[in-house]
């Protein structure tokens, strides 16, 4: 196998860029694609039974490679803090049902009512705190995602690769760690020392594209690879050289993404995949695109 072919292997879909699908849908669509890895999501997961998702993915012969997601730490009340680390034991035992090696944490936003940031951030070191024993006794690790700081009141008050490492230094190596995603930290002008510092904390790399103009809904914002203005091959090649050797998903949130045909998404992320991050850049350049959404022709 030549070592494009290896960095082609690691693609894995992630559950999200084709949201519409079941579990045995979006199984069949990376069997017939050739993509061996896939991230899944907890609703997913809970329509069709942990147990049946687990089976029918060993039977595709695929990997599983996430499950999204736990976190929200952040509650202005003791029962609210109470009722996510419960959600959160929950999440870990699924994520060991199916065969998911990481849990992706989105971490919390602001309290309701609240602008204190750092008593946030504290909610989720204390949260974590509360978890890291109960996800090793399963196997699972957690990774904490840094979001776009524009998602700091509502999803996420770790905005940052840095804070998100600051956060999982203090818990041991193989059991808290980050999961990177290029749509988040992309733009972070610390992003790469940052990266070498979290070496083998790296527990997942995920990538969508930055396209513009954002829409209202920003968190529906991402493009296919090469639809916007992300270097997927210089992150792609931090996270390698910082020793990360796992899957990398890509998972998008676009609603007209969405609404194209699944088995035609799957076929434009395996294809943008391999032009813009495992060829070299002379032999990336798309084929088509258009308002925000690369398109592949139908296939003969």
């Amino acid at each position: 196998m030549t070592d494009q072919d290896q960095r082609r292997s690691r693609l894995a879909l992630n559950q999200a860029t084709t949201r519409d699908l079941n579990v045995e849908q979006v199984i069949r669509c990376c069997a017939e694609a050739g993509v061996e890895g896939i991230g899944l999501w907890r609703d997913r997961v809970e329509d069709a039974g942990a147990d049946r998702t687990a089976r029918l993915i060993r039977q595709a012969g695929l990997t599983v490679t996430s499950l999204c997601r736990g976190g929200f730490f952040t509650s202005a009340s003791a029962s609210g803090r109470a009722a996510a680390i419960a959600d959160n034991r929950r999440a870990i035992e699924q994520a060991a049902r199916v065969g998911a090696p990481v849990l992706a944490l989105v971490c919390g936003g602001l309290p309701a009512g609240t602008r204190d940031l750092d008593a946030a951030r504290a909610m989720v070191t204390d949260g974590i705190a509360a978890l890291a024993d109960d996800a090793v006794s399963h196997g699972v690790r957690l990774a904490i995602e840094p979001l776009h700081p524009m998602f700091c009141a509502d999803r996420s008050v770790v905005s940052t690769a840095s804070q998100a490492l600051a956060i999982a230094e203090q818990f041991p190596a193989a059991s808290v760690g980050l999961m990177l995603d290029a749509y988040h930290v992309w733009w972070d002008p610390e992003i790469e020392a940052t990266v070498r510092r979290a070496g083998r904390r790296i527990f997942g790399f995920q990538l969508a594209d930055w396209v513009l103009p954002l829409p209202a809904d920003v968190l529906l914002g991402r493009g296919h690879l090469g639809d916007g203005c992300i270097d997927f091959r210089r992150l792609d090649r931090a996270v390698r050289d910082a020793g990360y050797d796992g899957w990398t998903e890509v998972e998008i949130f676009n609603r007209a993404i969405w609404a194209a045909p699944a088995a035609r998404t799957v076929r434009t992320v395996v294809d943008t995949y391999r032009r813009h991050v495992v060829l070299p850049a002379e032999h990336g350049q798309p084929r088509a695109s258009g308002a925000g959404l690369t398109v592949l022709p139908e296939p003969s």
